[in-house]
C-alpha cells in the first residue's frame, strides 16, 4: 500500500479513579487521517481540517509522533498527512491522542507492520508530551489496543488489556468550553493522605475486577474519584448537577473524561445511555452553555481502516 485512510477513536482517560493508567475507547466519535508514503523524507502534514491547529511537523502532535517512529524505522522515505479533526481540542476525549495514534498506526501498517502495538504506544505518547507536557498513554493506549486499558507501569513501560462488558455504554457530555490539559495538571496536588490513597487503589482493583466479571454493580460503585475530581470539577460548569442527574437515571457512575471538561457517564444498556444524555442535556440547557452529547459502545477494535 502507498496510503491509508484510518479511523482514530476518542478516548475517556482516567475513567474517575484511575488517573494517567485507565483509558476506554469509544465507537461514536473519532478523527479520520489520510496518510500517504512519500520518497521525500521527513513527515509533512498537507492538510488540515475542523479545528484551528499548527501545521508545522514539529508543533504538530502527529508529525512529533510519526517522526518518532521514522526516525527508529529504517524507511529511507517519509509520509504525507491529511488530518480531519472532529474530535475538539482541549474537549477531554483524547484529541491529541486520536492525531498521535492515527499516524503511527497508518505509519506503521503501510511500512508491513514492523513494530509492535506497545512500541506504537511508546511513538504516540510523544505526541502527548508535545500537548500536555508529560508523555502519559492513557488515552494513546485505548486508541492503539481497542477497550479498556491498563498502564500497569511506565518504567518499563506495560500495558494490560481489559475486556469490555458487552452491554456497557458510554455518555459524554462536551460543554464548549476548552480546559488545556497542561492547565488542568498545574492545579492538582502532588501529594495525598495515605486515606484517600486505600480508597483511591480499592476502586481501581474493584473497576478492574468489575470490568472482567461484567459486574454492573460492582463497576459502578468503584467509579468514584478521591484525588482529581474534587479539584478539576471547579474547572467545569454544572459538573455536581450533571453528576447527580446522570445518578438519577440509571447511570452506573459519572466523572470527568481526562482532563475535562467533557464528562461521562456509563450505564449498562443503550437505552439507559440515551436517557442519561437527555437529563445530561436538561442541565446545560439551563445553565445556557452549549454543548455536544456522544453516546458510544464501547470500542473494542481501536483505530481501523476505512474507505
Amino acid at each position: 500500500m502507498e496510503s491509508i485512510k484510518v479511523f482514530c477513536p476518542a478516548t475517556i482517560a482516567n475513567i474517575s479513579c484511575g488517573f494517567d493508567v485507565l483509558g476506554v475507547a469509544l465507537d461514536a466519535v473519532g478523527d479520520e487521517m489520510v496518510v500517504r508514503k512519500t520518497k521525500q523524507k521527513g513527515i509533512r502534514i498537507t492538510k488540515l481540517e475542523g479545528q484551528d491547529l499548527p501545521m508545522e511537523t514539529l508543533q504538530n502532535v502527529a508529525g512529533v509522533a510519526g517522526l518518532a517512529l521514522l526516525t527508529a524505522s529504517d524507511y529511507d522515505g517519509g509520509f504525507d498527512i491529511e488530518i480531519y479533526k472532529k474530535i475538539k481540542a482541549g474537549s477531554g476525549i483524547g484529541s491529541s491522542a486520536a492525531s498521535s495514534t492515527g499516524a503511527v498506526w497508518a505509519m506503521n501498517a503501510l511500512l508491513g507492520k514492523p513494530f509492535s502495538t506497545l512500541e506504537l504506544v511508546k511513538f504516540a505518547m510523544e505526541g502527548e508530551r508535545l500537548a500536555s507536557g508529560v508523555a502519559h498513554a492513557d488515552n494513546v493506549a485505548p486508541a492503539l489496543y481497542g477497550g479498556f486499558t491498563l498502564v500497569r507501569s511506565y518504567q518499563p513501560l506495560d500495558i494490560i488489556e481489559i475486556p469490555s462488558p458487552q452491554d456497557l455504554y458510554a455518555t459524554v457530555i462536551h460543554p464548549q468550553i476548552e480546559v488545556k490539559t497542561s492547565d488542568s495538571r498545574k492545579i492538582l496536588k502532588t501529594t495525598l493522605s495515605l486515606e484517600d490513597g486505600i480508597k483511591q487503589w480499592g476502586n481501581l482493583g474493584g473497576l478492574v475486577a468489575g470490568l472482567f466479571k461484567e459486574d454492573y454493580a460492582l463497576i459502578g460503585r468503584s467509579l468514584e474519584d478521591h484525588i482529581v475530581e474534587p479539584i478539576r470539577s471547579i474547572l467545569i460548569p454544572g459538573f455536581d448537577a450533571i453528576k447527580a442527574v446522570s445518578i438519577e437515571n440509571g447511570a452506573l457512575g459519572c466523572g470527568i473524561s481526562g482532563s475535562g471538561p467533557s464528562i461521562f457517564s456509563f450505564s449498562k444498556g443503550k437505552n439507559t445511555a440515551e436517557k442519561v444524555g437527555l437529563s445530561m442535556r436538561e442541565v446545560y440547557d439551563k445553565i445556557g452553555i452549549d454543548y455536544d452529547v456522544h453516546i458510544s459502545k464501547i470500542n473494542v477494535e481501536g483505530i481501523k481502516v476505512i474507505a
